[in-house]
Parts: structure tokens; C-alpha cells; sequence
């Protein structure tokens, strides 16, 4: 055999452009080898030196999954931080410990799926933690920086290669993988796609991943916007890597196609490089590669279009040129400064919602800090595995001293008495490790197995008093004395085994159901109920056990007894991650928990002096009326109890601000399936309602002038600028925020809109000049008559001030643009998902592979209108395109109908077309109204004279 001799393989070659050397080594694989390449484990290719390589390692605030590592805040506290090179540089730190950590492990890959752009448009969804915000234009900025640490500076060579998530209108996890969003061209346009525009265009995104739903009726994994929006964005090469699993719900659970090689030779053609499916095992995805082959639903032309994209990715991560790659075993970890930065971060994501003088506390105040979190450093499933914790509790003791804190958790204090009258125990775990969930590391934590070497739960006379905590909907966890949760392993028995709740099945949740004089325990993992057994206690399908819950002590009396002994009580609030809300479960209300709320009214009823501190990564409706002061992170990481005290001890002032609006109560909120933002008046940029909070809203310590607004139209942008003074006595820092507003609009358009903003520090006194340039394209709107971007003439208001709401300055700038015009009728028809207006009607696919269509979305009838039709000197026929069964009726301008047309039979399926034509007689300009009703799919509309 001849020896492998790179030096003489032009693809090893660092001096020739990379386009050649992947030309190169394309050509050398075979096709068994191209096919391989396409599952996320791709395979090493001995015979060239060619090493494995594997796609996606979650770093979504920090290096995830694969051990101990430097936790950031989640990314919504990030988004609150409004800090762009904060981010930065956050990214810059993750991207290094990434490279330290594979020096070490290779397990730990470059291909990082970081970070998730999706828009926070509904906070009842599970995976909030993971966005940044509700706005585009904020989300895109945040985003940008934190791809720009990841990539790193280097002109050719990336330290990893960030790849964004979830592609695309992705805000649900209930029914995810089979549900549609209804997305209209100018929400569309304007809002979901422009997050993933603006990143992707800013030059540091190596690919995306398409989400787990529909859009418009067709699996994102197989959609024609991969090729028609986002491959026109950049020239570098782009690797779109599938969600764990999608590839094969495309037939399982959504039932698109018939058979596994259709489906994935449609997302391969659609624009799929890498399918992630069946975990390592990557034989099934290659014998539907094969398959699809064979039966010529793909070419060796389409795995290589796939496989240059991967292969470019990989050249830009150096892998073929380790003497070349600056970023080649090198890297930084659990560094000063990172530590350092973790705080940074923490304390910039603080946002201060209300204050009435009583913050910042002075240095001898007596503290009463209480409630579920006050003594927690949350973690969420896209979190690493934390290597220093910081507790509000521990923060406090740390900076006012332990001498001058009280704490009180809040929980029930519990015993759990059987039928015979012993109680539940928890036997002593003598020389057991002492073991934390994912330090090890996992490709997959999913697979992560709870603990079988521990004692189980038995019974005796006495028992054990037990730490309960309701987290909402009566979903409960319970703590032994040493600190471990109740957990059910693969065996079935009951262990207090865990350090936190979590795992992707979280096995440390119960419920009490009343039953009789009593309750049984189910264990929400499994679904069992928890019966006692001659060899310990277990859950199982038969012979549940009826316990009597015996109360020792309830949480408020714990908490009252603190805050009438303190000077001030901070009670600290929200979510734990892995409960009611996360990936896989949304929330369900806006509200508390329960007890949550029991706990801080009994606080204020002990102490008037009260502060909330809400660590969540969600927006909640709490009524500030009776409280002093009250603040929000998201769950801050390592350094998040340090951060938070000093924020309440004023060595920082809060500057954080609120990345998404706080509706006051549920029934605020649209449906969580209803994508429309616009027709459902969603988010800040559309909600007429009194916000609880609003977006861009965060107090300080300081307080803060705006003048000297002024603004010029120039060629291709305004330029405006205006200052900021800090006319306060201490140093801060303010988030100065710029909208506008189209005064005259033809069509629905935001109150206000995000154009820019900008984090500055000020001195007491110092004033601080800040300029913008607005591209006039950020002034556009998606046309629907013209299908374009179009930037409308007339005024504009540009309003400048601390929040969305809190407007200090404003002026009008008057902007040229373009005309409206009608819709050209005669010449290009009506396309029925461009209306201007919808009732009860539904986006969906037109064909499985591009074009849209409507539909009535439930059994009554929906409506479309279309304005301003320009039907010229006069039509004569009316002629629709449509599948199924049911009629359209059109009128005009809302007179009588004028046509009514409905198959004569129900077409075959649901892509089988007929065209039907009526008379009509129309000149001139008119609106027209479509209602359709049945299960009819509407296609095209088209007039003739």
C-alpha cells in the first residue's frame, strides 16, 4: 500500500484559497463517504487523513453539556444587558474555554449552535431563557456580538463556527413538532426573518438550524426560505444543521411525507447539510441517503453541494492547517477574567423595575433575605456545569456580613405518614459520592441515568421531616435534610438522590392528589404514584399508597417571622428552570406560584419594607402597587447572588432593561399559536394595552437629562444625535433608546420602533454627545401590493428617551419615498396570502416544496381583504385556483357578493389545483373581500377583461 503523503494533496495546501483545496478534496471521497458525512457524527476518512467531525456543541451562555465550565447569565439576561460589546466579549470567553476544553477532550466540539435568535413575541413560551428579546433589532444586535466573540478576530481563521437557532417562527413548545405558525408576508418580512438577516449579514454566522415546527404548513427542515432568503445573504457558505430527531418526524409525527428517503432527500434538497437523528448512530440517516439515491430522488450533485458546505466550515476552523491555525490548542479557562467578566455580566443584566427610595440599603441595615431562590444558583438545560456559585443569600452574607442576614427558604416543612401510620424515611447515605448532575460530561445528557447507589426511601416510626416546595399547578419537589431532592431512578425506588431537579425527564417532580382522607404522591416523571413495598418505597402502577401529609411548619410562618425581625426583606422569586416552563413544556399563566405568593404577602404583611427580586427567565404579572421596590434577572449564573447584592448594596447601579414587555395580566395576551403580531397587536411595537412594564424599561440609582435632540435627512440615512447627562450623585450608567413612528402610515405600522440605542457610562455631571446614523431602509415596510420594501413618504417622529414608554425627546423628520400604488391586478392577480387584512384564516403550504396558500382555520368561514385592487379599464372574469372542497365568494369594496365559486367535486387531495372561473364586471380601483368557507385551499385569484 502507498503511504498517505499529505504534502503532495493540494486540499493540505494553506497557500491555495480555500474554494480550491474543498474542490480538491471533494473530489477524492467517494460516494459512501460523501453519504457519511451527512449524519452529525460524521466519520473519519482514514485513507486521507480526513479526521471525524461532529456538529453541534451547545454554548448558549457558556460551554454546555460537556462538564464543568464558566456559566454566563441565560441569554435573555444577556439581551437585558442592551450591551452589545458586553456580549461580545462574553462570546469571545465561551469561544476560548471551548478551544481549552477540546484541547483536553475531543468530545468537545467547534461547530457551536449558538446562539437562538427566535423573538420573544409570547412570554408563556418555554424556551424564553434562550432569546434575547421581543424586538428584531435588539435581538440581532445582541446576537451579532455574541457571534462575533465566538468567531473570534482572526481574518481567515474562526475559533468556532456559531450557528443560529431556530429557523424559523418558532415560539411554542406545545405540540412543536406538529404545529404551524401562520406567518403573513410582512410579519414575515419585517419581523421574524429580519433577526436572522441582520446576523447572518453582519459576516461571523457559519449556518443555522430550522426548528421543530411548520411554517405556513411546511416543516421549516424542508423550506424553500433556506434557499430564497438566507443563502442570499452572505456569499460564505452556509451549513444548516437539523434539530435533533426532525429529519425523522418529518414522516413520524408530521406525516409530510410517506417515506424516510422522501423526506430526507427533500430537506437535503431544500437546503439540509447535516441531519442530527438517531443520536451516533448514524446508519439509519445513511441508508435513507442511500435509498433516495437509488430510487433518483437525489444526485451525487446534491451530496456534494451539502458536503462543500460542511467541509467549508471546517477549513475555516483550521482544520487542515494546524501549523497555520492561531486558534490550534490554545484557549483560556475558568480564568481571573472570566470570573470576572461572569459578574460583569451578572450585574449588567439586573434590571431595576421600581424603586421608592429604599434601595440602595445602607451598610448596617438588618436584612431578612427569604422565599425558594434566595439560597439558589439555578441552572437551566443549556447550562455548563457551574465550578464557583454564588446564592443571593451567599452575595448578602459576602457583602453586609452574616451577622446582619436572616434567612428563611419558605418551604413546607413535611412529614409524609403511611396507612400503617409510619412515616416516610430517608435512610443515611454513608461513604456515597457526592456526585452533580452532568460534571462528567455528555454528548447527549438526556441519556444521563439518576443514581441506584444510594439507599431507597424506607419507612419507620419517626421519619424524616422533608423540605416541600410547590413550584405551581401543584407541581412539587422534596428535599431531605442533606440537601438532595427526591428523585425515582430506572429502578423504580424513591432516593433522595439529586442535587437540583433537572435532566431532560425531570424525575424529581410530585404531585398530591387528594384521595379520601388523604393523598396519593404521583411522580410526574413516570407518571406511577408512589406505593410502599416490602423492599422500600418505589413507584408503580398497583397499590398506591394513601399518605396523610403532616405539616411541622408552613413557609409563611418561617418568613413572617424573619421579616418582622429585619429592617429590610428582600424576597427572592421566580422559576426553576426546569420546571413549569422549559424546553418541551410552555407556562400557562403570567402569575406566581401559589406559594410564591403566599410567601411575599406574608413578608409585606411583617414588613412594610419589602423588595422583590425576581430571578426568572420569564416575565411575571406581580402587582408593585404595595411594594417598595422591585427587580428582575434572569437566572445570572456563577456570579449571579455577588451581583445582585451588590446591586442592592449600590456598589453598582442597575442599568439592565427589559428585553421584552410585561403585560399586567393574562388576558393581555394573544393566543400562543397566533404568530400574526401585527393583526394580534403583539409585542411592544404593536400592544395598545397598559403594560405592567415596558420594553427598554429599567430605573438606576441615578437619574438622567436628555437634550439638544436634532436630526438631518441625508443621502441614504438620518443622522441624529442628542445628549445625555447625568445629573444625578452617582455614577451609572443609562441605556439612551431611539424610535421612530411613521405619522400618516397607509397601512397598520408599529406605535414605535426600535432604530438604535446606546449604553453609556456617566459621571455625576458628565454629559455624553451620541450620535446615530439610521439607514432610511430601517424606515421600509413590507409592501404586500408590490411584494417589496418600500419606504413610505411623509413624517416620521423619532422619539428618544429611557424606555419604549418613557420618551424625553421628539422631533419629525419628513422622508421622500415611494408612492403608494394600488396592486396591479390585471397584470399579476392576487396572491391570497399578501391580504392586508384576515379573519379566521390560515397559511399554508401551496405545494410541498414552495408557494403558499389559505385556508379558513376552523370550521367557520374566513375573510380576506386586499386593498385598493386596480382592476384599469374594466375585467370581466374572475378565475380561482383551489384544492378541496368548499366555496369563494368575492365582493367588493363590502357590497354583495359578486361571485361565488366552488368545485363541482372535492378535488383528490390537498395540492390537486382546479381552476374555476365566474363573470364579474369591475373598472377601476377596489377593495376586495374574499370569504371562503370548507375545508378549501385557496391558491391563486386572476381577472381577465
Amino acid at each position: 500500500m502507498t503511504a498517505h503523503t499529505p504534502s503532495t494533496e493540494p486540499f493540505r495546501d494553506p497557500q491555495l484559497p480555500f474554494a480550491k483545496r474543498i474542490d480538491d478534496l471533494l473530489s477524492r471521497l467517494t460516494p459512501q463517504e460523501k453519504t457519511a458525512f451527512l449524519h452529525q457524527f460524521a466519520p473519519a476518512v482514514e485513507r486521507l487523513g480526513v479526521a471525524a467531525f461532529r456538529t453541534g456543541q451547545e454554548a448558549l451562555h457558556g460551554v454546555a453539556w460537556m462538564g464543568p465550565a464558566t456559566v454566563f447569565p441565560q441569554a435573555v439576561g444577556l439581551g437585558a444587558t442592551w450591551n452589545p460589546e458586553l456580549v461580545r466579549r462574553v462570546g469571545d470567553a465561551v469561544s476560548r474555554e471551548i478551544r481549552a476544553m477540546r484541547a483536553k477532550d475531543d468530545r468537545v466540539g467547534l461547530n457551536v449552535w449558538s446562539p437562538t435568535v427566535n423573538l420573544l413575541r409570547h412570554p408563556l413560551w418555554g424556551r424564553n431563557e434562550e432569546g434575547y428579546s421581543e424586538d428584531p433589532k435588539l435581538t440581532s444586535a445582541i446576537a451579532t456580538a455574541y457571534t462575533h466573540g465566538l468567531r473570534g478576530e482572526h481574518p481567515t481563521y474562526w475559533r468556532t463556527a456559531p450557528v443560529l437557532k431556530h429557523w424559523l417562527a418558532h415560539n411554542n413548545e406545545t405540540d412543536r413538532s406538529t404545529t404551524s405558525s401562520s406567518v403573513r408576508p410582512r410579519v414575515l418580512h419585517e419581523y421574524d426573518l429580519r433577526a436572522f438577516r441582520d446576523t447572518v449579514e453582519a459576516g461571523a454566522v457559519a449556518g443555522v438550524m430550522p426548528a421543530y415546527n411548520l411554517v405556513n404548513g411546511r416543516p421549516n427542515h424542508v423550506s424553500p426560505y433556506l434557499a430564497e432568503h438566507l443563502r442570499t445573504w452572505t456569499e460564505e457558505e452556509l451549513l444548516v444543521c437539523s434539530d435533533a430527531g426532525a429529519p425523522s418526524n418529518l414522516v413520524d409525527s408530521e406525516h409530510y411525507f410517506d417515506t424516510h428517503e422522501e423526506a430526507t432527500a427533500a430537506a437535503l434538497v431544500a437546503g439540509v447539510d447535516s441531519f442530527t437523528d438517531h443520536g451516533t448512530d448514524s446508519s439509519q440517516i445513511i441508508e435513507r441517503l442511500r435509498g433516495a439515491l437509488e430510487r433518483g430522488l437525489l444526485t451525487e450533485a446534491d451530496l456534494d453541494t451539502a458536503v462543500r458546505r460542511q467541509l467549508s466550515v471546517r477549513f475555516r476552523l483550521g482544520e487542515f492547517d494546524p501549523g497555520h491555525d492561531p486558534h490550534d490548542a490554545t484557549g483560556e479557562f475558568d480564568t481571573p477574567a472570566h470570573r470576572a467578566l461572569a459578574r460583569e455580566a451578572a450585574e449588567q443584566a439586573i434590571v431595576l423595575l421600581k424603586n421608592d427610595g429604599v434601595l440602595p440599603l445602607a451598610p448596617d441595615t438588618r436584612i431578612a433575605v427569604v422565599g425558594l431562590l434566595a439560597d439558589e444558583c439555578k441552572l437551566d438545560w443549556y447550562s455548563g456545569t457551574l465550578i464557583h456559585r454564588s446564592t443571593p443569600l451567599e452575595g448578602l452574607y459576602e457583602r453586609f456580613g452574616a451577622e446582619r442576614v436572616e434567612f428563611a427558604e419558605g418551604v413546607d416543612r413535611v412529614r409524609l405518614r403511611t396507612s400503617t401510620g409510619a412515616f416516610l424515611h430517608v435512610p443515611a447515605a454513608e461513604g456515597a459520592a457526592d456526585e452533580v448532575r452532568g460534571a462528567e460530561g455528555a454528548l447527549d445528557p438526556a441519556l444521563l441515568r439518576g443514581r441506584t447507589d444510594l439507599p431507597a426511601l424506607t419507612t419507620d416510626a419517626a421519619g424524616t421531616e422533608l423540605a416541600l416546595a410547590d413550584w405551581g399547578e401543584g407541581v412539587l419537589t422534596l428535599r431531605a435534610p442533606d440537601g438532595r431532592y427526591l428523585s425515582v431512578a430506572d429502578d423504580g425506588f424513591l432516593r433522595a438522590s439529586a442535587d437540583q431537579p433537572g435532566g431532560w425527564f425531570v424525575q424529581e417532580t410530585f404531585r398530591l392528589e387528594p384521595h379520601g382522607n388523604g393523598h396519593l404522591l404521583k411522580h410526574l416523571g413516570t407518571g406511577r404514584h408512589v406505593c410502599v413495598s416490602a423492599d422500600g418505597v418505589k413507584v408503580a402502577d398497583e397499590d398506591p399508597e394513601v399518605f396523610e401529609l403532616v405539616v411541622a411548619e408552613r413557609g409563611e410562618e418561617a418568613v413572617a417571622r424573619a421579616a418582622a425581625a429585619a429592617d429590610v426583606v428582600v424576597v427572592v422569586a421566580g422559576n426553576d428552570p426546569y420546571i413549569n416552563g422549559r424546553e418541551t413544556e410552555d407556562r400557562t399563566t403570567l402569575r406566581l406560584p401559589g406559594q410564591q405568593e403566599r410567601l411575599l404577602r406574608a413578608a409585606r404583611a411583617a414588613n412594610p419594607a419589602t423588595v422583590l427580586a425576581l430571578v426568572a427567565a420569564y416575565p411575571y404579572a406581580v402587582d408593585p402597587a404595595e411594594l417598595p421596590a422591585v427587580l428582575w434577572t434572569a437566572h445570572g449564573g456563577q456570579a449571579a447572588g455577588t451581583a445582585l447584592a451588590r446591586v442592592l448594596a449600590g456598589d453598582v447601579s442597575p442599568a439592565g432593561r427589559l428585553p421584552q414587555t410585561w403585560y399586567a395580566d393574562d388576558a393581555d395576551l394573544p393566543g400562543l399559536l397566533d404568530y400574526d403580531v401585527i393583526g394580534a397587536r403583539q409585542t411592544y411595537l404593536y400592544f395598545e394595552g397598559t403594560p405592567l412594564f415596558p420594553f427598554g424599561h429599567g430605573l438606576s440609582y441615578a437619574s438622567f437629562a436628555y437634550g439638544d435632540l436634532a436630526a438631518r435627512v441625508g443621502e441614504g440615512a438620518v443622522r441624529v444625535s442628542f445628549s445625555v447627562t447625568n445629573t444625578g450623585d452617582v455614577t451609572a450608567d443609562e441605556v439612551a433608546q431611539l424610535y421612530a413612528r411613521a405619522v400618516d402610515a397607509s397601512v397598520p405600522r408599529p406605535r414605535r420602533e426600535l432604530l438604535d440605542h446606546r449604553r453609556v457610562t456617566l459621571a455625576p455631571g458628565a454629559t455624553a454627545e451620541l450620535d446615530f446614523e439610521v439607514p432610511l431602509t430601517a424606515f421600509a415596510f413590507w409592501d404586500v401590493a408590490q411584494d417589496r420594501w418600500r419606504v413610505e413618504p411623509g413624517g416620521y417622529e423619532l422619539l428618544a428617551g429611557a424606555s419604549s414608554e418613557d420618551v424625553r425627546l421628539r422631533t419629525t423628520v419628513t422622508l421622500d419615498g415611494e408612492p403608494t400604488l394600488p396592486r396591479a391586478v390585471l397584470a399579476n392577480g392576487l396572491d391570497p396570502a399578501g391580504f392586508d387584512e384576515q379573519r379566521g384564516i390560515a397559511i399554508v403550504d401551496r405545494t410541498k416544496v414552495s408557494g403558499d396558500a389559505v385556508t379558513p382555520a376552523g370550521p367557520e368561514t374566513g375573510e380576506l381583504l386586499y386593498r385598493a385592487c386596480d382592476f384599469g379599464r374594466g375585467i370581466s372574469e374572475v378565475t380561482v385556483e383551489v384544492a378541496g372542497e368548499g366555496t369563494v365568494e368575492l365582493s367588493l369594496d363590502g357590497g354583495p357578493a359578486l361571485a361565488v365559486l366552488s368545485p363541482a367535486a372535492p378535488t383528490s387531495g390537498p395540492y390537486d389545483y382546479v381552476s374555476l372561473s365566474a363573470s364579474i364586471a369591475a373598472a377601476g380601483v377596489h377593495d376586495v373581500r374574499l370569504k371562503l368557507r370548507g375545508p378549501l385551499r385557496l391558491a391563486h385569484v386572476g381577472f381577465s377583461g
